[in-house]
């Protein structure tokens, strides 16, 4: 039988893995590695990906720098996750505020110190990141509109650090870029839906609060139809391979989104619509070693 004192050891390093989002981290080191694989680096073997020193260095130093970002950002949303998350931010609380900083500037000193071993280049980039992430918490995102769209490129950002490393900004990089980076924005314009409560008890100055929810939604649609857009654009120009399916997938969620949004009266229902666009982004995920990335590179070649 554990003791009351490791029980609360161990409550306390869950607490801590609940407000770093860890299972968020996983998610985004393993799309990291996936598309070095299987587009910036298809030529390569799997282990020779895996056992690339800088590249994991790199990887490591988002995955330290994104968790630093979720206790910041914490940190500040203290109050407000009391009212819209009171379970999650009870757990959240089992650690102090002084040791969620302490930690904050501890994974920060990892993120760039880490970086500097592989280039003055990625020191420069995290460094720049991680001031993002505190500016962001601490002004942006409380301007309306401004905050989402800072929010949705900060959450894509870890990207660029390992396309640069491999040197390959080709344009069907940017066109995934653009789709992962307007689900996001989706997400962010419905959780100020989802989390209007406490925006109006602190004072958060969101789309919802300013604009009224009719033009949240429609701004909402706005988006999903660009996105839609882009996606028909992906599968028209580019051969995806089976991944097609999953941009087939992601247009019929789109638009069950739509239509749940208009119906939407209830925290449940834009709780349900958060959970879509979740499942819609890890999905993809895991649908990129199905691209047929020798038929994209050809076209790639062939244009050129």
């Amino acid at each position: 039988m554990l003791s009351r004192k490791h029980k609360l050891f161990y409550y306390k390093l869950f607490s801590l893995f609940s407000v770093v989002r860890g299972y968020n981290i996983l998610i985004i080191v393993i799309a990291q590695y996936l598309a070095a694989k299987f587009i910036l680096a298809p030529k390569k073997g799997f282990l020779e990906v895996v056992c690339d020193g800088h590249l994991f260095a790199l990887i490591f130093a988002s995955a330290v720098a994104i968790a630093a970002g979720y206790i910041i950002n914490n940190f500040y949303d203290a109050e407000k996750d009391l009212i819209n998350r009171p379970k999650k931010s009870m757990l959240d609380r089992l650690v102090s505020q002084r040791t969620k900083i302490a930690t904050y500037f501890t994974l920060n000193f990892i993120s760039v110190a880490i970086a500097s071993l592989v280039s003055m280049n990625a020191f420069i980039f995290f460094s720049a990141y991680i001031f993002g992430i505190w500016f962001y918490s601490h002004k942006m995102k409380k301007i309306p509109f401004l905050g989402n769209l800072t929010s949705a490129m900060l959450a894509i950002t870890p990207f660029f650090a390992v396309f640069i490393y491999y040197g390959n900004l080709n344009s069907v990089i940017f066109v995934h870029a653009t789709f992962l980076f307007l689900l996001i924005l989706i997400r962010e314009f419905i959780k100020d839906l989802e989390n209007i409560k406490g925006d109006l008890a602190q004072d958060y100055k969101t789309i919802p609060i300013i604009y009224g929810e009719k033009v949240s939604k429609g701004l909402i649609t706005l988006s999903v139809i660009i996105a839609i857009l882009v996606t028909i654009f992906l599968i028209s120009q580019y051969d995806l391979g089976y991944m097609r399916f999953y941009f087939y997938g992601s247009i019929m969620l789109l638009i069950i989104s739509i239509l749940i949004l208009y119906r939407a009266t209830s925290k449940l229902h834009y709780l349900l619509l958060h959970n879509i666009l979740k499942f819609a982004i890890v999905a993809g995920v895991f649908s990129i070693p199905l691209l047929n990335i020798d038929a994209i590179l050809n076209k790639i070649t062939t244009v050129l």
